[in-house]
């Protein structure tokens, strides 16, 4: 795990240092199946419910994945678990600086998971998920 470490520090730097959540975490959470809010199933649940399905389907398509606003990702996924101690542990621009991030790193990392254009069926067909997260750290970088 040490990868996904060093990658979550980088994040930390880049967010404002100590108390700042671990965004990867946060990603992790938001995709994992195991964690509260359904996994990557759940997750476009939340995006079709709050009117984002066109975005969120374009990110699992094989074409050009649609951009996010923050301010959409928090409508969207404003009830997520995941994303609900987001924005609780961090409010203000540093919430809003977070909400960016993982709107800029959300869109590559569905889309990373779901390489034949469509869902998985099971959590055994996905991706591994640490993988994936350690692959981005580059998107969060430029």
């Amino acid at each position: 795990m040490g990868l996904l470490d060093a990658v979550s520090g980088l994040l930390n730097e880049s967010t404002g240092g100590g108390n700042a959540p671990d965004l990867m975490s946060i990603a992790s959470q938001l995709l994992d199946s195991n964690a509260p809010g359904g996994g990557l199933a759940g997750l476009v649940q939340h995006f079709e419910q709050g009117g984002l399905g066109e975005v969120v389907g374009s990110w699992i398509s094989n074409g050009q994945n649609l951009p996010i606003s923050a301010d959409q990702l928090q409508s969207a996924l404003g009830g997520h678990p995941a994303l609900a101690g987001l924005l609780q542990q961090a409010q203000g621009p540093q919430g809003q600086a977070l909400l960016g991030q993982l709107a800029q790193m959300l869109p590559e990392l569905v889309n990373r998971m779901t390489p034949q254009g469509q869902l998985p069926a099971s959590a055994a067909e996905s991706p591994d998920l640490g993988s994936l997260l350690g692959g981005l750290s580059g998107l969060l970088k430029g």
